[in-house]
């Protein structure tokens, strides 16, 4: 290979590079409703934190017992870890978070409905903030909660999935937590009526 060959080459892996390094840069954008965005400052750090920090778990300092099966999400490490009842089935999943801390909800809850092909609606909170936002969307891939739902008992809270992927692993939500659509449809196979929520 020439000389000119090879600076070439370098310069073309530094350009890439420095387009890479640039784009991670920049706010990552969160596609929440038609025609509406919103930012996630400083994602560079969000995300340093949450490779460290996503790492499987025991679930005896979370739950007394399995009881119907477990579900840990962690808004932290931005990971939802499922534990069946027999212990034969752990999974760790990553997940989108509400965008803001007064937007998100920890404590118990627990699983008391289970839709495929849910229908969305926005709350009255989301219609305060965002107005031009449809009160309706049937399910398909416009709907925010993408394939599955998993509803909790309260109100306007869901572990659901996602349609935009750019999603998972962000501060993006309203306040329920998503996955990506293939994951929460072998969740949704997992949990039942009755499966045990913790938010913390």
């Amino acid at each position: 290979m020439s000389s000119d060959s090879n600076q070439f080459s370098r310069r073309s892996i530094l350009g890439a590079a420095a387009a890479l390094g640039a784009s991670m840069a920049m706010p990552a954008v969160a596609q929440t409703g038609a025609n509406t965005i919103e930012l996630e400052a400083d994602l560079g750090n969000n995300i340093r934190r949450n490779i460290s920090s996503f790492r499987s778990l025991q679930w005896q300092p979370y739950f007394s017992s399995l009881r119907n099966g477990a579900i840990l999400v962690d808004t932290t490490s931005r990971a939802l870890h499922y534990w069946s009842e027999d212990e034969s089935i752990y999974k760790l999943y990553p997940t989108s978070v509400p965008l803001t801390e007064d937007l998100t909800r920890r404590g118990r809850t627990e699983v008391v409905r289970k839709v495929v092909g849910p229908e969305w609606r926005p709350t009255p909170a989301m219609k305060l903030r965002n107005p031009e936002w449809p009160d309706y969307v049937g399910p398909g891939p416009d709907n925010p909660l993408g394939t599955h739902a998993l509803y909790l008992s309260w109100q306007y809270y869901r572990i659901h999935g996602t349609h935009d992927t750019r999603k998972i692993g962000r501060r993006s939500s309203n306040g329920c937590v998503g996955l990506y659509n293939e994951h929460i449809s072998e969740l949704f196979s997992f949990a039942q009526v009755g499966t045990q929520v913790l938010l913390i």
